[in-house]
């Protein structure tokens, strides 16, 4: 069997694959309206009759969203609260915008339903559900041709029954539904009905996509679904809960980034994840940081997931004069279709691509391995038009649109860091995705960190991220406890609960028991705060919470009361990952051939400087390449500039640092 790890991004689709001896990889153009054919057209290439096992990142449930080509879903709730999803938390997302609104609510006003129910805080049932009046609403959906259901009631994850009994009705008339006390038993009903109506949205969408995937894989091949914390599950568990796979292509740059880290020593790092059409940031301090207060599209999305910042910056990232007369770069990117005007596929508008081969720091013969053509000569008119308009010549031109759209990815970097009580400068920038090597160096420089670290074949690192990536799953509890001795003892039995619930479901997915982890958590607040922070269980964990509190915030109450909101469970299943073999012999002589060119390259200045071209292939353990430097490869390019050093350690990264 050879095991594959294949990420779609908004431009290329990655391959990663494994057959017990030695690990490849390939990549093909992703084709946006269907991503299933690069995957398929892919996976025929690199596996062709052999059993496969895959682990795949998709954008499906993520592009619905953006797009809002979702299923035709609509809401039942109790009375009164249909409007929920509109009203949320009346705060204004952007407060100095004049003429900002709200996004719209993927369900229409005329498909929420009340119900006349209720369930109270301790479980107890206030007004029994009526039967008659979901088989009315049930009539109703029929009529309207709804797909998808979201079911949300308050108090549900303390007393699911009037859930389960819709669900019932709802099964035998051949609607998808979605229970919010599964996919989200916890408080707060606003993130919880907006994550359950989320996931009914798009969970049809992910199942044809799944299904149709399925189809034409062999009978012994197997399929999982990358989620957005960082691990996998099965292909059916995807379909259910297809709400937690929207960021599982980032997720799987954060996992892949932090397994090549860890091997080569680096303990404290700052993932960069740049591609064609945007650029994803983590911070990890010693370990994977998670959050569930992310949003997708305006709406909360309150399930577990990697904490990943993105920025709409990347290769495909698009220039433009503004009505100011002011450069700009992005969000809107050519994506893989035209794509940037080099591309030669009749794209007409000029991107971050683009002024990196201008520049000299993209080499044409050199992308993709010198399978895929670039055109520079076609760049001259469209740099001398713009910068025409801008009063400048096209070298600063070109030089401006990789410094706006590095600021842009510096910014990024300060939010989850410098925002959040980091200092960068303790941490080491690794740097992935097609473009993160071309400007990773020029980022560290203006942050003042003193190392990047580029790994093997980096285009493709978050493809080898969902490769090696565990099977997990995450479980929850509302709780509401005061932290004292005595809470020890009942936070011990509902551990046990969760963890009865996910040995069953990772068995149910393949795993051993003796290879499941778990791994326990605490949402935490001192006493009348509103909003929580997620802290490792342990018998000290009510001095973890003080400390990471003053880490967040800046300061601790010693002695002032603590409430425990929430009880987590995250169950991981060993997938037995590959392993990382650091080299033993160490070369410091590089071989002739890795030296196949010279170049005039543009860097700060408005000269070109003589620059080596290496490739990096013909690199080993141990040598040392003095920039200014441009290191050429199959999925990426990556600068060295005048004044820094690139080293190449026992793991085949490469190490970059200032004099």
């Amino acid at each position: 069997m050879i095991v594959i790890g294949v990420d779609t991004g908004g431009t290329f689709t990655d391959f990663v694959y494994f057959d017990g001896s030695e690990r490849r990889i390939f990549k093909v153009l992703s084709t946006p309206e269907n991503p299933a054919e690069a995957v398929l057209a892919g996976l025929n290439v690199v596996a062709e009759d052999k059993r496969k096992d895959i682990v795949h990142g998709s954008t499906v449930a993520t592009n619905a969203i953006l797009e809002r080509k979702g299923a035709k879903t609509a809401l039942i709730t109790n009375r009164g609260f249909e409007d929920i999803i509109e009203i949320g938390r009346q705060n204004r997302e952007r407060i100095y915008d004049l003429k900002y609104r709200k996004p719209a609510s993927v369900i229409p006003s005329n498909l929420r339903f009340g119900i006349d129910c209720r369930i109270l805080s301790d479980g107890k049932i206030l007004k029994e559900l009526d039967l008659r009046e979901i088989r009315d609403v049930v009539d109703k959906l029929k009529r309207e041709r709804v797909e998808s259901v979201a079911v949300c009631f308050l108090f549900s994850f303390v007393n699911p029954s009037h859930e389960l009994s819709v669900k019932e009705i709802l099964t035998g008339e051949d609607f998808h539904s979605s229970l919010s006390h599964q996919i989200l038993p916890e408080f707060r009903e606003y993130e919880r009905t907006s994550t359950t109506v989320l996931n009914a949205y798009v969970a049809p969408i992910m199942k044809r996509y799944i299904t149709y995937f399925m189809e034409n894989l062999g009978s012994g091949d197997r399929l999982r679904i990358m989620q957005s914390n960082g691990g996998s599950i099965s292909a059916d568990t995807a379909a259910r809960e297809s709400i937690r796979t929207i960021l599982s292509g980032p997720a799987g740059g954060v996992i892949g980034a932090y397994e090549v880290a860890k091997a080569a020593g680096f303990e404290k790092i700052i993932t960069f994840d740049m591609g064609g059409t945007s650029t994803d940031v983590s911070l990890v301090n010693r370990d994977v940081s998670l959050t569930t207060e992310s949003k997708i599209g305006g709406f909360p999305v309150k399930v577990p997931m990697i904490d990943i910042h993105t920025v709409g910056a990347g290769g495909g990232s698009i220039a433009y004069v503004d009505r100011g007369g002011s450069l700009k770069v992005g969000p809107r990117s050519a994506g893989a279709s035209p794509g940037p005007i080099c591309y030669g596929r009749s794209g007409k508008e000029i991107t971050v691509t683009d002024a990196n081969l201008f520049l000299g720091r993209l080499i044409a013969e050199h992308f993709l391995g010198g399978k895929m053509k670039l055109h520079r000569d076609i760049l001259n008119g469209y740099f001398a038009e713009m910068a025409r308009q801008l009063s400048m010549d096209p070298v600063s031109l070109a030089q401006g649109i990789l410094s706006v759209a590095n600021s842009t990815m510096e910014k990024a970097i300060r939010v989850i860091s410098v925002e959040r009580g980091e200092n960068p400068e303790e941490f080491a920038l690794v740097a992935f995705g097609g473009a993160g090597g071309l400007h990773a160096p020029f980022l560290a420089n203006n942050l003042s960190i003193s190392t990047v670290l580029i790994p093997e074949n980096p285009g493709t690192l978050s493809a080898l991220g969902m490769l090696v990536a565990d099977i997990v799953k995450d479980y929850s509890q509302t709780v509401m406890m005061r932290g004292a001795d005595s809470t020890v003892r009942e936070i011990s039995l509902i551990l046990k609960e969760l963890e009865k619930k996910g040995m069953q479901d990772m068995i149910g997915e393949g795993i051993d028991a003796g290879n499941v982890v778990f791994e326990y958590y605490l949402d935490m607040r001192y006493l009348g705060q509103s909003h929580e922070i997620m802290v490792p269980y342990g018998k000290d964990y009510i001095e973890r919470f003080h400390d990471y509190h003053k880490r967040f915030f800046g300061y601790r109450k010693e002695g002032h009361e603590v409430e425990i909101v929430n009880v987590r469970l995250r169950c991981k299943g060993r997938t037995g990952k590959f392993v990382f073999e650091p080299e033993e012999i160490k070369r410091k002589k590089i071989v002739r051939d890795a030296h196949i060119g010279k170049r005039d390259v543009f860097f700060d200045d408005e000269t070109a400087i003589e620059t080596s071209i290496i490739d990096r292939e013909r690199l080993a353990y141990g040598n040392v390449v003095e920039g200014p430097a441009i290191i050429v490869e199959y999925t990426s390019t990556t600068i060295v500039p005048p004044g820094w050093v690139c080293e190449v350690d026992a793991c085949k990264n490469l190490v970059i640092s200032q004099f």
